[in-house]
């Protein structure tokens, strides 16, 4: 079902992805905080990270609590990260683009926002602990096989996280240090599953362009390449394979 089959449910579809991401962000903070902090994160209320007063209902709305709270803990008044908001307000806006450009409304769509979802969740973790946690790669390929098996995905998962694997170690030799993370590899085993042999290619490519971008931006030798190949991902599904088909009609393919 295409979403532009009316204005009322483009404007429908707009907003509750931008609800549905939003809330699946906060909830991803959390995890990660809690992964981090080697809390078990599906237990215990939400707490005020100054004062630990439990989260009532009103602190709970993804953006707009920080907004109409200024900001600040509603209980000790303590001035809050404004990371909750923007990890709120980013999954928000991935979600609307995807649903925007894919227009239609199928198991598609669902099966690529899942691992969308898994993939902002691991990219918080790496971003702030350097480490991919094995329940998101886990998550990602469990989901995958909801959708059913394919053969051909599988085998794409294994040549793309082999090829990289050998790569690095060729890399760690050459520099004498580790150049990937084991958590990266197992990210590129699972970007195969749904990105198949050709996309997971062009995949590789956008991820170390954006691996650069992070070393200029964050302006530092060692970065956390999860959020590279997670946002190389986001740009695959949305226009990879039109990407792929361009590369192959050039190549008379």
């Amino acid at each position: 079902m295409s979403i532009y089959d009316s204005t009322f449910l483009t404007v429908y579809c707009v907003v509750l992805a931008f609800i549905l991401g939003s809330v699946f962000g906060s909830f991803l903070n959390c995890v990660s905080d809690r992964i981090i902090a080697h809390e078990k994160w599906w237990t215990g209320r939400s707490k005020c990270d100054a004062c630990g007063h439990e989260l009532g209902i009103l602190d709970l709305f993804p953006v707009f609590s920080y907004l109409f709270l200024k900001g600040k803990c509603r209980y000790c008044g303590t001035k809050l990260s404004s990371t909750y908001m923007f990890s709120e307000l980013g999954l928000g806006i991935l979600f609307v683009v995807m649903v925007l450009v894919r227009g239609t409304l199928d198991l598609t769509l669902l099966k690529d926002l899942g691992l969308v979802t898994c993939l902002y969740g691991l990219s918080l973790s790496d971003l702030k602990s350097y480490e991919i946690p094995d329940g998101f790669i886990l998550t990602s390929i469990i989901w995958w096989l909801l959708f059913g098996f394919d053969p051909k995905s599988l085998a794409a998962g294994f040549v793309i996280a082999g090829s990289v694997l050998l790569l690095s170690l060729l890399m760690d030799k050459i520099l004498k240090k580790e150049s990937m993370g084991g958590g990266d590899i197992k990210l590129f085993f699972v970007v195969g599953l749904y990105l198949g042999l050709y996309g997971s290619l062009f995949n590789l490519i956008l991820a170390c362009l954006f691996g650069l971008l992070l070393v200029v931006i964050l302006k530092k030798n060692k970065i956390p390449f999860g959020p590279a190949i997670a946002m190389a991902t986001y740009i695959s599904l949305l226009y990879g394979s039109q990407f792929v088909n361009w590369y192959m009609s050039i190549l008379g393919m």
